[in-house]
């Protein structure tokens, strides 16, 4: 499977400016690198504008999934569209969203833990529903959002369910960088699966974020890494056979006794 992660500086407050540079960008990768699929960071049309999101988030199935519907179709690739904040009748959550090559939305996640250090809470409401895989080219797979790789419950639910790739899509503060690397390291070892995660860089209203997109092997080997600072793209092509060696290598999930946890 072949991936194009954006690293991305996201313009907070300013949603048709990002989706301009996402569809600037969705179309330099389709041309030099025609990847499988695309990923996204979290928040990346709005940003951590949180006073806006009244004004600026999207409605339900609204501006940011017509937008990106086609181009998917267009460019025959699947996105793994970052997080967006959608207006519901329940209040504002932070979506994530993944869209096929056909141009067609096949999975959502609303994220479930919100970061109370960021005022989350104050201005969006946590998603109730259990986190489910999907399916992208025949292999299962799962999406998280930042904070979510706090609670390695998350993570393991989705491995449980046979996700092979988790998707994790954040704005995570420079601040606490290298807990982020550390954490996406050990979701991959402890899930034997591949991490493959969009982070962003810039800031907002006194918060720098922590760059350091990356993808890990199931065996906890970093494929890729990108820069701490500067937008980016990363490319990369990922075994899938490598999950069931390891599986097989060491046999973590047939050694489990939850019922003693």
């Amino acid at each position: 499977m072949k991936l194009a992660i954006y690293q991305m500086e996201v313009q907070a407050g300013v949603p048709d400016e990002n989706r301009k540079k996402v569809q600037h960008w969705l179309r330099e990768v389709a041309v030099k690198h025609r990847p499988d699929v695309a990923v996204l960071p979290e928040m990346w049309t709005t940003g951590y504008a949180l006073p806006d999101l009244e004004e600026i988030a999207d409605d339900e199935f609204g501006e940011t999934l017509t937008f990106l519907k086609p181009l998917a179709k267009e460019y025959k690739m699947d996105i793994i569209a970052g997080s967006i904040a959608v207006k519901t009748k329940g209040g504002i959550v932070n979506r994530a969203l993944t869209i096929s090559k056909k141009g067609e939305l096949i999975h959502t996640y609303d994220k479930i833990h919100l970061v109370p250090m960021l005022d989350e809470p104050r201005y969006l409401v946590g998603g109730k529903e259990k986190v489910t895989t999907y399916d992208l080219h025949g292999t299962t797979m799962g999406s998280l959002i930042c904070y979510d790789l706090r609670f390695p419950e998350i993570s393991r639910t989705l491995a449980l369910q046979g996700a092979k790739v988790i998707v994790v899509m954040g704005e995570w503060p420079a601040a606490r960088r290298e807990q982020w690397d550390a954490l996406l390291r050990a979701r991959a070892i402890e899930n034997q699966c591949f991490i493959v995660a969009a982070g962003a860089v810039g800031g907002h209203n006194g918060t720098n974020y922590s760059g350091h997109s990356t993808v890990i092997s199931p065996w906890g080997k970093i494929i890729e890494l990108a820069d701490a600072e500067k937008e980016e793209t990363l490319i990369a092509n990922i075994d899938l056979t490598e999950v069931n060696e390891f599986r097989t290598a060491v046999p973590t999930f047939e050694s489990r006794e939850p019922s003693l946890y």
